[in-house]
């Protein structure tokens, strides 16, 4: 067991109990590792006497970011329906014609498994390279039952590779009908339900999902998927609100999902329900930007009262990004979300929204050793655009992942 304290100008604990303000902040804090959990914090002049000290001097130490909203196993590329985009094609419209989600569902049954898996575990040592030690992974491109399980298996065996963030998995079994059961609606949801109790068997995810928008799937049809995933032991995050409000927000409350992500269109009645039911709002920067949208109500939600999870969206069509700190800075700059709720919604809102006992959001007692010690001297300098790694050190678990010295850490 290795037993060390942190110390730092600034410990940004992002937890209730600990430091000043809304994110808990420590100056001339510390807190000690013991092998992969969270031993004590305080500040550094109370240290333990005796214990090995890594002194981060100026700069700031966060808690690991937590990225909730994913498709990060995803292999291919749509560069050139993003090109069509950028010169005014419409999504949808893109979409009806056989891009957008059709796109990569043909990339991931033309692909094996392990190429899946491969690229998934690429990906995320990038992310880890830019402070994320937790990241949902969610489904969604396979769209026919084998298919599903093959990139849901993919997801899987990523996640028993400690070098990694780890990684929560999602079914998203909702997304789109693929082409060969277009006219054969009824089959394909009667084929995602009944795929339910495969996933739980093999343990293959950990939460469920659908798309409930205008041109996805309707309230009706996701009631009665989302039903039967819960009865199956499963919890839910949708996608809702990203085109239109036609009632998720509210299925998502009567259910009790954790979070509901998108809203970029939302009304009164849909934040009624999510405020009364405590759904996290998982807002995606950089999806909005990329569809030239306009963003969420944030001033609304906020008013009732509801909690900001930021994440990336990471996909190759609408969220062509693997950058959590991107979409923070856009959330600030283009949502009008404030310094203390962007940093929440990557870390303790975040990990609560992922509600899961290993994943981490904040710096306190009993949490697992997840921590990011950034080349910054202030929280705040994390919501600027760096378009590079500011990491000097990315730790899950009490291992380092990630940061300019992962190389010195391997040796």
């Amino acid at each position: 067991m290795s037993t060390y304290a942190v110390t730092a100008a600034r410990v940004v604990t992002c937890s209730e109990s600990a430091g000043q303000g809304a994110l808990g902040v420590l100056e001339d804090g510390a807190f000690i590792v013991d092998d992969k959990a969270i031993s004590w914090v305080g500040k550094r002049s109370a240290l333990p006497k005796g214990i090995a000290v890594h002194d981060e001097g100026a700069n700031v130490v966060t808690p690991g970011l937590v990225d909730a909203h994913t498709h990060a196993a995803w292999v291919g590329s749509r560069h050139d329906e993003y090109v069509v985009r950028m010169a005014g094609g419409d999504y949808e419209a893109i979409a009806r014609a056989g891009g957008g989600i059709v796109s990569s569902h043909r990339q991931i049954v033309a692909a094996e498994e392990s190429t899946i898996r491969e690229a998934l575990i690429a990906r995320a040592k990038r992310m880890a390279s830019l402070g994320v030690t937790t990241i949902e992974v969610k489904s969604g491109y396979g769209l026919l039952p084998e298919e599903e399980l093959k990139q849901l298996r993919a997801i899987r065996d990523a996640k028993s590779d400690a070098s990694i963030p780890r990684i929560v998995s999602t079914f998203l079994g909702l997304h789109a009908i693929p082409p060969s059961l277009r006219d054969r609606r009824d089959e394909f949801l009667k084929g995602a339900t009944g795929l339910l109790e495969r996933v739980q068997i093999e343990g293959l995810a950990d939460f469920v999902d659908a798309y409930i928008d205008r041109n996805a799937f309707s309230v009706e049809e996701s009631r009665a998927f989302l039903t039967a995933a819960k009865a199956h032991g499963f919890e839910l995050r949708l996608h809702v609100g990203q085109f239109s409000d036609i009632g998720g927000a509210e299925l998502a409350s009567e259910l009790g999902a954790k979070s509901v992500d998108h809203l970029e269109v939302v009304g009164e009645a849909a934040m009624n329900a999510l405020a009364n039911a405590g759904v996290f709002a998982s807002l995606l920067p950089t999806a909005c930007f990329t569809l030239k949208q306009e963003p969420p109500p944030v001033a609304r939600l906020r008013a009732h009262g509801i909690r900001f999870v930021i994440a990336s969206d990471a996909n190759p069509g609408t969220s062509p990004s693997e950058s959590l700190p991107l979409a923070m800075a856009m959330g600030v700059r283009l949502f009008g979300l404030t310094p203390e709720e962007t940093i929440l919604g990557v870390t303790r809102h975040a990990a609560a929204s992922l509600a899961k006992d290993d994943v981490t959001g904040s710096l306190a007692v009993g949490k697992c050793a997840d921590y990011v010690v950034w080349d910054l001297p202030h929280e705040h300098a994390l919501l600027q655009p760096w378009g590079v790694a500011r990491t000097k050190r990315v730790v899950r678990e009490g291992r380092v992942i990630g940061g300019s010295d992962l190389a010195h850490a391997l040796k």
